[in-house]
């Protein structure tokens, strides 16, 4: 058991829907014990009818049931749909919330980069936040002295470093976050979806500092929805599914074992009552509609089949000027790509419709996944809908000839190749050996 880094049995995480934790002052505490006596008499006139529980409807476990084992050095994986648990699993590990039940052992010194910006100041500067968030994983000052320059460099915001990081934008609370999460000398790292804020390079960078942590043999546990990182970096991983372990073992299979769950398709979702569709008081999605450009809606999506791509949204403020697209993801949650209406044009309170098409020839195999979004300006977001559609292409049979094999890559555009002979060569004799 020396070799022992992380270890949950029983792990369970209960939440009440729609209830507020009240926290007791001393004063609270007092009152209460006075009157503790006088509702227990009113308990026995009621004869003991229980008052005040939650309905079990009201009951949500976001984690039931628990058990694993992670040893020193292994770099493991979590995945899972949206809502399985992945996060509270690894809030509970980090000791930022408690479990309802069974009990989570950490064996080491743990750094954690589960939320942006999550243990910065937004009054402190960047310089100021490296060395409180180094002392809030219990670093000593000449050990963050040592990792300095690297931290800084690695998130790229020497230009900033003197600026208080509330003026940040998230891109750079999030490179300097998991920056000082991975330079300092903690023995296990915790990472959630954040890098999914970062840009492509950025991303690459992180990956690549996890599997050197890894290779030094610091632990890494890493929840993603890039299930192509999670194949590259992680030796382990673990599928939750409604807060429990369903299966454990090596990526490839387990990320099989997700993709045969998850082949689940979406093609349109309507909202009639704006009072229960997703947003606010200033925009709310009514419709969402992925579909063949023509033909029948239920016609089979091919690599070769046009889609047509349609949101209906409720505008409520008239005038109010806003920007409406989606983010295309594929099954192994690569970002294939993101598009939209270009202008903020200004809008009438009213039901509007936009529609954008996505071409034949460009989509590989497999399902894919659309996470619409409205923009009131490139920093603020009031609407996002994280997988509200999902639809499988299948492959055409007429264009693999030959070929039986897996097709790579992202996107397969349909690109038209021509083939012509230059200039014949004249006849030689071949001479071997010669």
């Amino acid at each position: 058991m020396s070799d022992l880094a992380i270890r949950a049995v029983g792990l369970g995480k209960r939440y009440r829907i729609g209830t507020q934790v009240r926290y007791k002052s001393l004063r609270d505490s007092i009152m209460n014990g006075f009157r503790a006596p006088l509702r227990a008499v009113a308990g026995l006139m009621r004869g003991f009818r229980p008052r005040g529980r939650a309905p079990e409807a009201d009951i949500l476990w976001a984690l039931r049931n628990v058990d694993f084992e992670i040893r020193q050095g292994e770099a493991v994986g979590i995945i899972g749909r949206n809502g399985a648990g992945k996060s509270t699993l690894l809030k509970v590990l980090a000791q930022v919330t408690e479990p309802t039940e069974g009990y989570a052992e950490v064996h080491g010194r743990l750094g954690s980069l589960l939320e942006v910006g999550v243990g910065f100041h937004p009054e402190l500067t960047g310089r100021e936040n490296i060395y409180l968030n180094g002392a809030l994983l219990g670093m000593r000052k000449a050990e963050i002295d040592r990792n300095f320059d690297e931290i800084v460099a690695f998130a790229e915001v020497e230009k900033f470093l003197d600026t208080p990081v509330k003026h940040y934008s998230s891109g750079m609370y999030v490179r300097l976050g998991f920056a000082v999460a991975a330079h300092l000398e903690t023995e296990i790292l915790f990472v959630d979806e954040v890098l999914a804020v970062g840009d492509v390079a950025f991303q690459e960078k992180c990956l690549g500092r996890m599997k050197h942590a890894a290779s030094g043999g610091r632990t890494v546990v890493f929840v993603s929805h890039n299930l192509l990182a999670i194949q590259a970096l992680c030796q382990r991983a673990l599928l939750l599914d409604h807060g429990s372990v369903v299966a454990e073992g090596r990526p490839a299979a387990v990320i099989s074992d997700y993709l045969q769950n998850v082949r689940i398709t979406t093609t349109e979702i309507v909202y009639e009552d704006p009072a229960e569709a997703p947003g606010n008081q200033l925009v709310r999605l009514r419709r969402g509609a992925v579909q063949p450009l023509s033909g029948a809606k239920s016609a089979c999506i091919t690599v070769q089949t046009p889609l047509l791509i349609e949101f209906e949204v409720w505008n409520f403020k008239a005038g109010l000027r806003f920007a409406c697209g989606f983010n295309l993801y594929n099954e192994y949650g690569v970002h294939v790509f993101s598009t939209g209406t270009v202008d903020f044009d200004s809008h009438p309170a009213a039901l509007i419709r936009f529609a954008g098409e996505i071409p034949g020839d460009l989509l590989n195999r497999g399902m894919h996944r659309i996470e619409f979004f409205v923009m009131l300006s490139e920093s603020e977001i009031p609407l996002v809908c994280p997988d509200l559609l999902a639809f499988e292409v299948a492959d055409s049979l007429i264009l693999r000839g030959g070929y039986y094999g897996e097709w790579p890559g992202a996107v397969r555009p349909g690109i038209r190749w021509t083939t012509t002979v230059l200039q014949e060569l004249a006849k030689k004799p071949v001479i071997l050996g010669g």
